[in-house]
């Protein structure tokens, strides 16, 4: 039998568990009238999907960031390293009486601030890195050099 290198990020496969475990208790136990009957603010792990691929000449790093503006994303590359920073807020807009007196009752949105650092196992030419970012798809590619040098950047993201 082959042996398959798996690789598996334990805090987002419980934090899966976890969020299952809290809905189906929620869903069996609690009825609408009494659902969150402190008003507690509820947090989770916001990971967007990632997608990096190379060849020769560069990399190519793809984040799914539905709902983000382009300017609450900030790229920075210092090294061999890239860290995408970004954060998306709940709206909170009340229109009139009856909206204030509101209660939410189900949510899966995921709001707050996410960050990830990509480490290359290349050297990298920071000064040539290009970033755009359309319909919440940010694409970020990255030249790659030949000799190693020390390189630091924040990229300007284009909208296409």
């Amino acid at each position: 039998m082959k042996n398959d290198l798996i690789i598996r990020e334990p805090e987002l496969y419980f934090d899966s568990i976890h969020q299952e475990l809290n809905n189906f208790l929620r869903d069996t136990f609690l009825t609408n009238a009494f659902a969150n009957p402190l008003n507690i603010k509820k947090t989770s792990i916001w990971r967007p999907a990632i997608e990096v691929r190379q060849n020769d000449k560069n990399y190519k790093v793809k984040v799914q960031l539905p709902g983000v503006k382009k300017d609450d994303i900030v790229v920075e590359l210092d090294n061999d390293f890239m860290t995408i920073t970004a954060e998306i807020q709940e709206e909170k807009e009340q229109k009139d009486e009856e909206a204030k007196n509101e209660r939410c009752h189900t949510s899966e949105f995921r709001y707050g601030k996410y960050q990830r650092t990509i480490s290359f196992d290349a050297p990298i030419r920071a000064d040539e890195a290009e970033a755009e970012y359309k319909n919440g798809l940010l694409i970020i590619t990255i030249p790659k050099q030949k000799t190693e040098t020390t390189t630091k950047k924040k990229l300007e993201i284009r909208e296409k």
